[in-house]
């Protein structure tokens, strides 16, 4: 109710609210929550009050209006920036960015697609979607999602919970999804880093990205991890078919982006 309140009245007065200059695009379970927190942290960098407003993905049909109503009336020459992780998979993202804030940076955290979907999967059981185990949900995604992508493009008002929520491998192939991006925003409009290198090197990838959005230097008393899952790991033979599974996708990623990220896939 409170949340609906929000969005009524800032809907009302979106007359004086400017959309976003940067948006953290994704991916999914690799980062997001802190990255956002550490930059809500500056003293001139705002956004909503809660991540993930998923208008790009989940809410485009309500309007660019219901869009600015989300943040702040008076931005006093504050950066203003929201985080949606599902717009990087997200088909019609990048088309839909480009009609409605065609200058904003975007920002784009990738995680170890095999770490990502073991993330994911543990996500969806904790919410109660997901009955399946690990293997049996990776080997369902292809019959769970059969389609969907394919009616998200031809009816561009439809949402699907099962690509939203099963998609664990699909996610994790990023070069895909990074190509459509770039297929409508030049390169150095995205900047993109490992979020293994955000949780190693904190305080240098957030400098990093102020840069990237023109913020004054800033420092943080700590930069704490945010959001943290703690759940069992996957078997050996799960984690090999894995990183043969996305051993073609991360080759194409590295290329696409000049980038090796090291993701190795099996233990050891």
């Amino acid at each position: 109710m409170l949340r609906n309140a929000v969005w009524t009245y800032g809907q009302a007065t979106s007359f004086a609210r400017p959309l976003p200059d940067f948006l953290i695009l994704g991916a999914q379970k690799a980062g997001t929550t802190a990255l956002y927190a550490y930059l809500r942290w500056h003293p001139r960098i705002t956004g909503p009050a809660w991540k993930e407003v998923s208008y790009f993905d989940r809410h485009y049909r309500r309007g660019v209006r219901w869009y600015r109503g989300h943040f702040p009336i008076r931005a006093a020459g504050r950066i203003l920036g929201e985080a949606s992780p599902g717009y990087l998979f997200h088909p019609l993202a990048p088309e839909r960015v480009r009609a409605t804030v065609p200058d904003a940076k975007l920002i784009v955290l990738l995680r170890d697609p095999i770490d990502r979907a073991l993330s994911h999967y543990h996500h969806e059981v904790a919410l109660g979607r997901e009955p399946l185990t690990f293997e049996e949900a990776i080997d369902a995604e292809p019959e769970r999602t059969r389609g969907e992508e394919e009616r998200l493009l031809r009816d561009p008002g439809y949402f699907s919970h099962a690509w939203w929520d099963y998609a664990y491998l699909a996610r994790g192939r990023y070069a895909e999804q990074l190509e459509r991006w770039f297929a409508v925003f030049p390169h150095e409009q995205l900047f993109v880093v490992a979020s293994d290198e955000l949780a190693a090197e904190p305080e240098q990838v957030y400098a990093r990205v102020l840069v990237f959005l023109g913020a004054a230097t800033h420092e943080l008393d700590s930069y704490p991890r945010v959001y943290e899952q703690h759940y069992g790991g996957m078997g050996a033979d799960t984690r090999g078919r894995l990183a043969e599974y996305f051993a073609e996708p991360n080759r194409r990623l590295y290329e696409l982006l000049g980038r090796d990220f090291g993701w190795q896939g099996p233990e050891g």
